[in-house]
């Protein structure tokens, strides 16, 4: 027990909550080979098998599911202890806001640096990114345009990327180009505005057919309705759906342009304050490029992590008709 670490223990409850060695490592922000390693060094340390493993499915033994709620409240402890800690280094809390997606262990990146508050208000990407110019929130998770960062004086760093998907009816689980998919534009554009400006310059850069939507069917129930709707692959959105992919719907790779979304971690371009810029380094340190620079990698212009010397635009169809 003495090799145990808290990173383990935060790896193994969130396999357990995906059964899925991929998704866990997405979200985790690290490779899976790694993860599945630091799974099997916990189960040695440990001297049980969490995890029944084959090519098809992950599921818990018996011993991991039992050790589950109790490795649960071991965190959750540890995250009290951190805070406590970092109430009592008197520095100013740093206030974060998001979209619909942190990195999994964010209490423990940040741990001793400053006292962190997540704000409860989850907005649209533009609403998070004014709040931060505002001086509302002095850090926040969401896609800003690079335009958009220069006009409002702010600062993004990478901290997460999805490579994005279709989602089809039908039985075929193999890639799809990007030029044979669909992508939703939805009506309200309060809600919708960074995912529809993505979607426009997919649609321009690949030749995907854009589709109206009003029912912000963008994610959720009404989504997959879309997508039997329409019979063809349809672009899921980033971090989208708590549902899951009802079985009369597979999920497809998108390639000829692998499709990605980033997350920016982003702050004033002025700030000076130790704890915002501490937390923002710890957030961000070791990320890597999440593969978004890639040779068949394809970004909007508009991201600010486009490597414009790398040619992303791909010009693989016709013009997208609505």
């Amino acid at each position: 027990m003495a090799g145990v670490e808290l990173r383990q223990l935060r790896y193994f409850v969130t396999v357990a909550e995906e059964l899925n060695f991929g998704r866990a490592a997405e979200r985790l922000l690290i490779a899976g080979p790694s993860l599945s390693q630091q799974i099997k060094v916990l189960e040695r340390d440990l001297g049980v098998r969490l995890f029944d493993r084959d090519r098809r499915s992950v599921t818990l033994t018996p011993a991991g599911a039992a050790l589950l709620p109790h490795t649960r409240a071991l965190l959750e402890r540890a995250d009290d202890l951190q805070r406590r800690a970092a109430r009592l280094t008197g520095s100013e809390p740093v206030r974060l806001g998001y979209v619909n997606w942190l990195p999994a262990d964010l209490a423990a990146r940040t741990a001793g640096l400053a006292e962190l508050r997540v704000d409860t208000w989850v907005a649209p990407s533009h609403t998070q990114a004014a709040r931060v110019a505002e001086g509302g929130l002095d850090l926040a998770v969401c896609r800003v345009p690079a335009g958009d960062l220069e006009r409002l004086g702010l600062e993004a760093r990478l901290i997460g990327a999805d490579r994005l998907h279709a989602v089809a009816p039908g039985a075929d689980t193999g890639d799809v180009h990007a030029r044979d998919t669909v992508v939703l534009i939805d009506e309200d554009t309060t809600s919708w505005s960074s995912w529809n400006a993505y979607a426009g310059e997919l649609a321009r850069d690949t030749g995907a057919r854009t589709v109206r939507v009003h029912d912000g069917g963008i994610t959720g129930p009404a989504f997959f309705e879309h997508v039997r709707r329409i019979g063809r692959p349809v672009v899921n959105s980033p971090k989208g759906h708590s549902a899951p992919l009802p079985p009369d719907l597979v999920r497809r790779p998108v390639v000829a342009p692998e499709i990605h979304w980033t997350w920016s971690l982003v702050r004033r371009a002025d700030e000076v304050r130790a704890g915002v810029l501490a937390v923002s380094d710890a957030l961000c340190e070791g990320v890597g490029d999440l593969g978004i620079h890639d040779a068949d990698a394809w970004l909007p212009g508009s991201d600010p992590h486009r490597r414009v010397d790398r040619g992303h635009r791909h010009d693989h169809g016709p013009d997208p008709a609505s």
